[in-house]
């Protein structure tokens, strides 16, 4: 009678085990909980609620870039700035609107995996589907040594802008469509790609010695045009990069040792 017993229990607890792990294999397991995408700090913002009449038109959300796709962390085509930057942006914008500009941005807060995009990038060296355009005259092996790529970026501290100026009133600038031929950036501007800017001499993000702000090259209107960005933007407190025409950082920027990581997105900004 006990050995019995002890038989049915002992028969008993293996088909429990078996149903057990036989309940598991048919059970799907738990998905990986996916990392939280990093948030902006407070002092962040829209530049368009800020200042909604500043042009936008961020390039590295499109495929009209000297990569020649969109570049990881451009989530949104819109203009993220400290709001130290956007404030002062904002004064510059006022007493341009006077004088029948407005401001327009290309680039403002940029994520460092977009930085790392563009080291990666620059790595590949049979890449070169964008030439053409934004480096004709440039060996793509000079990139880092030319300073035109570097592994951190201003830009990534919030404070940083590329930005032209637009003659009012503004007419958009048709798209850009991957594959279509490419003239260099340095051309005249009736044969470079579109831009309802005013003529700074160059395209944007043109690697050329000829986007040097003050390059003796550059004359007549264009240079006029180039001034007249660089006096009103040091005005409110931004410094240009002498080597970049389009390229400013506000000098009092309040994060100058931080590179930051989040996304492109409103859903990025904190609170909002």
């Amino acid at each position: 009678m006990v050995i019995r017993t002890s038989t049915a229990r002992t028969a008993g607890a293996l088909l429990t085990a078996v149903l057990l792990a036989l309940a598991a294999l048919l059970v799907p397991a738990s998905p990986a909980r996916a990392k939280p995408e990093p948030k902006a700090p407070p002092e962040f913002v829209a530049l368009s609620d800020v200042d909604p009449t500043i042009i936008q038109e961020i390039r590295y959300h499109t495929a009209h870039n000297f990569v020649g796709e969109p570049v990881d962390g451009y989530r949104s085509p819109m203009c993220v700035l400290t709001r130290d930057a956007a404030e002062a942006l904002r004064r510059a914008q006022w007493k341009l609107l006077w004088q029948g500009y407005s401001l327009k941005v290309y680039d403002c807060y940029r994520p460092q995996r977009a930085v790392d995009h563009f080291v990666a990038w620059a790595e590949d060296l049979d890449d070169q589907r964008m030439k053409g355009e934004f480096y004709p005259r440039v060996d793509k092996t000079q990139l880092f040594e030319d300073g035109y790529i570097a592994a951190r970026s201003g830009h990534s501290r919030g404070s940083t802008v590329d930005l032209t100026l637009v003659r009012l009133p503004a007419w958009p600038t048709r798209p850009y469509v991957p594959g279509e031929p490419l003239t260099p950036c340095f051309a005249p501007r009736e044969e470079r790609f579109p831009d309802n800017s005013v003529d700074m001499g160059t395209g944007y993000d043109c690697f050329d010695t000829l986007s040097h702000t003050l390059d003796p090259r550059i004359t007549g209107e264009q240079r006029a045009n180039r001034l007249l960005l660089k006096e009103s933007l040091e005005e409110v407190g931004f410094v240009n990069y002498a080597s970049e025409w389009w390229h400013y950082s506000l000098v009092s920027e309040p994060f100058p040792d931080t590179h930051f990581d989040f996304p492109v997105h409103r859903r990025a900004l904190t609170g909002r």
